[in-house]
């Protein structure tokens, strides 16, 4: 071997040492750095049992996701319905301070504010993406930003269900006289339509559903789509399935916030989780709509389910009436006004853009145009 080849080799070996000195000098510093940025940790409470198909898992996609985007600066630890406070306590505890976010749905507040249903989903109103556009186009999260304000809260849209099923029935509904005397569990103004024809409306939690419905509590329940429905084992009990979901056409899931926590963030950590939040609207909408065609198979080819259609006259019924209700509700107060009319406005706005170019096209593509 030459001097010169063993010179050569010596310059590339000097060249690799200074690289691999460089590059653990770096790895050395890089902890450094990282320990300015002190790790923070999040509670999220949520209203679903864990991991339930639909808003459990959606709630724990953004808890997950979030802690990945932030590389860990930001964790949040998801405690389901019951574990850290009950499913219907979660806007209280962010409200307080005892936990820095929830997942939920408007709805539930109905009795503390009224106009909150109108974040979820009204009888007879929006589509999911009808809804979307509301609330990022048509002035629907600047409302929201306002009825929630009172309370210290920031809520944003975070996942959605999609369309939802109309119920399930231990009894059939064949005429409108089949509703007085009804036990069901339908949240928003969906249970005040149906107290108004004669029906019971009794509120209860997602994780109470089953029992109640099994043991007699509930005539009927709905809840989300054929995904969530069937998890949750109610085709045990009914096998009556009705459609169209007239009360619920979406299912915006609900992220809410303490506004203290979150202006708290740095801008780049709260920036992530709320674009967490967003992404998830299409993502789980996307899922829910893949999942609840697959289950609905199941439950009609597998599990005995027949899918029932409301009789003409009682979703004749149900939409008059809905009309008085959201009307009487509308006077509720200024703000109730103002988001029930820009709701509406929404509604009108976006309705004959669906109808030239969804309802047609689907007829035309089911041969039925």
């Amino acid at each position: 071997m030459s001097d010169l080849t063993v010179g050569k080799k010596t310059k590339l070996s000097r060249r690799a040492l200074l690289g691999a000195s460089a590059s653990t000098a770096a790895a050395l510093a890089t902890p450094a750095l990282a320990q300015e940025k002190a790790t923070i940790e999040w509670k999220m409470v949520t209203s679903w049992p864990k991991n339930l198909p639909g808003p459990g898992v959606t709630a724990q996609r953004i808890a997950d996701q979030v802690t990945k985007m932030s590389g860990g600066q930001l964790r949040i630890r998801l405690y389901a319905a019951g574990e850290l406070v009950p499913a219907l306590g979660v806007f209280e505890a962010v409200s307080a301070g005892t936990a820095q976010m929830a997942h939920t749905a408007s709805f539930f507040w109905q009795g503390k504010i009224p106009a909150s249903v109108f974040f979820t989903a009204i009888p007879f109103g929006l589509l999911p993406h009808e809804h979307i556009t509301w609330i990022e186009q048509g002035g629907g999260q600047t409302l929201w930003d306002e009825l929630y304000a009172p309370f210290g809260l920031k809520p944003v849209m975070a996942g959605n269900t999609g369309v939802q099923m109309g119920g399930w029935y231990k009894r059939d509904i064949a005429v409108l006289d089949d509703l007085k005397g009804l036990k069901i569990r339908m949240p928003g103004l969906g249970g005040e339509v149906m107290r108004r024809l004669g029906a019971t409306p009794v509120s209860l939690p997602p994780g109470e559903l089953f029992q109640a419905l099994q043991s007699g509590v509930l005539d009927a329940t709905e809840f989300l789509g054929p995904w969530s429905d069937r998890a949750m084992g109610f085709h045990k009990v009914a096998k009556s399935y009705y459609t169209p979901g007239f009360h619920e056409p979406n299912g915006t899931g609900e992220a809410l916030f303490n506004k203290l926590a979150l202006d708290g963030l740095p801008e780049e950590l709260r920036t992530i989780v709320l674009e967490a939040c967003r992404a998830e609207n299409g993502r789980a909408l996307a899922e829910s709509d893949w999942e609840n065609a697959g289950s609905l198979k199941l439950l009609q080819e597998e599990d005995g389910v027949t899918i029932k259609p409301y009789p003409d006259d009682v979703l004749t019924a149900l939409r008059e009436t809905a009309k008085v209700v959201l009307e009487e509700f509308a006077g509720k107060d200024p703000l109730a006004r103002r988001i029930y009319e820009s709701n509406i406005a929404a509604r009108e706005r976006l309705a004959p853009w669906s109808n030239v170019a969804m309802r047609r096209f689907m007829a035309a593509r089911d041969g039925a145009a």
